[in-house]
């Protein structure tokens, strides 16, 4: 009798045991295959990302237009000078033919004649006949700032050269102009300082030694 509850007991145990493991050994294999489903997945994601990163990379990139300022950026008019003054002032002649005369923002070029305010300055015939060669055959277009005239009705801009040169910083970089600034148009007054540190340091135009 108890040898045979005994081997009953064991049975059970048995039973137990292989229910248990038969459980265990779904779940694990449950796990397996959902773990492996979930790899699966994600290696196509990566897959499918890098395909679409060689498409875009064989493809055309967008165009970049880089500008100062937005104005200029959506209208850019190219025009003749029509005569230099001096060395940071010129008249150039409009679409319908009437002339405007232009006064380069923050920038100072010594005088290049006399007048009821002001003498002749050191290096001003030099500034001026520069910048007579310089503009020879070329067309400018005009950026504004805050404000757009100065109380001796000209027109106050930052001038470029259809090369993308910077013609107010150019000036003041080689000096043929220094900086001088009248606010609220300061947009370029930081870069305007370094050109003429510039020239100081390597002694150029104006800033030559006798």
């Amino acid at each position: 009798m108890k040898r045979a509850c005994t081997q009953a007991f064991t049975k059970v145990n048995e039973n137990i045991v292989c229910e248990f493991s038969r459980q265990v050994g779904t779940s694990y294999v449950s796990l397996v295959k959902n773990n492996h489903m979930k790899l699966r997945k994600s290696v196509i994601y990566i897959i499918l990302l890098f395909v679409a990163g060689i498409a875009g990379c064989n493809g055309k990139p967008p165009s970049l237009h880089i500008s100062t300022s937005p104005e200029t950026a959506a209208v850019r008019e190219f025009r003749s000078v029509y005569k230099v003054i001096d060395g940071d002032t010129f008249w150039m002649k409009n679409q319908g033919g009437q002339t405007e005369k232009i006064r380069f923002i923050g920038i100072d070029a010594p005088e290049c004649r006399k007048s009821a305010h002001k003498d002749i300055q050191r290096f001003g015939k030099e500034s001026k006949d520069f910048l007579v060669g310089f503009l020879k055959g070329k067309k400018v277009a005009l950026e504004y700032d805050v404000e757009r005239y100065d109380r001796y009705g000209r027109t106050l801009a930052y001038v470029y050269l259809e090369d993308g040169t910077f013609l107010n910083e150019y000036l003041i970089k080689n000096g043929y102009a220094k900086v001088v600034t009248f606010p609220p148009n300061v947009k370029y007054h930081r870069q305007f300082v370094i050109a003429e540190r510039y020239a100081r340091q390597h002694q150029l135009g104006m800033w030559r030694n006798n």
